[in-house]
């Protein structure tokens, strides 16, 4: 496994980090907390150390099971969560918050299926707010203090300036170690770092999602910051297990979306068929091919992947170990590039 800083916090975190997004259950059709924590120790036992999870994954219930899965191995573990995803808001806050969208506890609300057990998910990351998350998350995480806090998204009301001022109070209270961004603009990072060092800033980035390289990738690469790229497998589609016809269970937000629909899933496995000789060559699996050449990419630091179970953990953990060649590099990127997909 390979380590690098997260910018310029002098904080070492291992370049294939665990993302703990899924193991919240919402929107990934529940949750198992046992093979979760499992997942979780596998991941540290095969040499990861960079952990991300947010409030809302679950509703608190990711930060819960990481902060279990962890309770005795805190030491080997650099601990990332997120702030200013809120379903909690009191009629003053809202003020100054912007609805982000409305959800139950088991999916988001598809346009006109509202149900009776909906609820309204705000983004607000007033000072206020930030201090009151900021306890909830430690308390839920069995810690006193989280290595690398950001903001989670950008769309609410609130001045760049007061959300820097109390992430900075926060890091000289020694309660956060680093401080991130994530889903935010090139203009939004270089605001925040009017006010402060900003760390590192968390995007969607995959071969399927590539909006980022002529923008915050080449940002954080100039300016010294970090860039976790989150979703890096597009939820399963490219590991290319993922077959065309598919049924996703209820709870599932797959079973929505355009990309997964057979006619597209077909597009992706075309993609990757040009690239299943290289995997071959190195004895790796599609998934950690598709992660080490995320990794790979000018300004990307670390990837956030995924795992429900022990194997997928120790799969995508292996994927740091992987160096692939000028000529393979080119390759993949030749066939991503011809992607015509969704």
């Amino acid at each position: 496994m390979k380590f690098r800083t997260l910018g310029k916090s002098n904080i070492e975190a291992s370049v294939i980090g665990f993302g703990a997004w899924a193991i919240g259950g919402w929107t990934w059709g529940g949750t198992d907390e046992q093979e979760s924590i499992r997942a979780i120790h596998a991941f540290l036992d095969a040499g990861g150390t960079l952990i991300d999870t947010a409030p809302i994954y679950g509703f608190g219930r990711s930060e819960e099971i990481v902060g279990k899965a962890i309770a005795n191995r805190r030491d080997d573990v650099v601990l990332a969560t997120k702030c200013s995803m809120r379903w909690d808001l009191d009629d003053e806050q809202k003020k100054r918050a912007q609805k982000k969208f409305s959800t139950s506890e088991d999916i988001f609300d598809q346009p006109g299926e509202r149900s009776k057990d909906s609820f309204d998910v705000y983004i607000y990351a007033g000072a206020d707010g930030i201090r009151n998350e900021i306890e909830q998350s430690l308390k839920r995480l069995r810690t006193d203090v989280i290595d690398l806090y950001q903001t989670h998204w950008q769309s609410d009301e609130v001045e760049i300036e007061e959300k820097m001022g109390v992430l900075e109070d926060l890091r000289r209270e020694g309660k956060i170690r680093a401080i991130g961004v994530s889903n935010a603009s090139v203009e939004q990072i270089a605001e925040y770092q009017k006010f402060g060092q900003v760390d590192t800033d968390q995007e969607k980035f995959s071969m399927l999602d590539r909006q980022m390289e002529s923008s915050n990738l080449a940002k954080c690469e100039s300016d010294e910051i970090g860039f976790l790229a989150y979703s890096p497998l597009s939820q399963g589609l490219l590991t290319g297990k993922i077959d065309p016809d598919r049924e996703y269970p209820d709870g599932d937000q797959r079973r929505f979306k355009e990309r997964f629909k057979p006619e597209n899933v077909r597009k992706v496995h075309a993609m990757l068929d040009p690239m299943k000789p290289i995997a071959e060559k190195h004895g790796i699996s599609m998934a950690q091919l598709t992660i080490a050449w995320t990794l790979a990419q000018p300004g990307c630091s670390h990837v956030l992947a995924g795992a429900r179970n022990p194997q997928q953990a120790i799969d995508n953990v292996g994927a740091g170990a992987v160096d692939l060649e000028k000529d393979e590099l080119e390759t993949i990127t030749q066939a991503v590039h011809s992607y015509d997909g969704v």
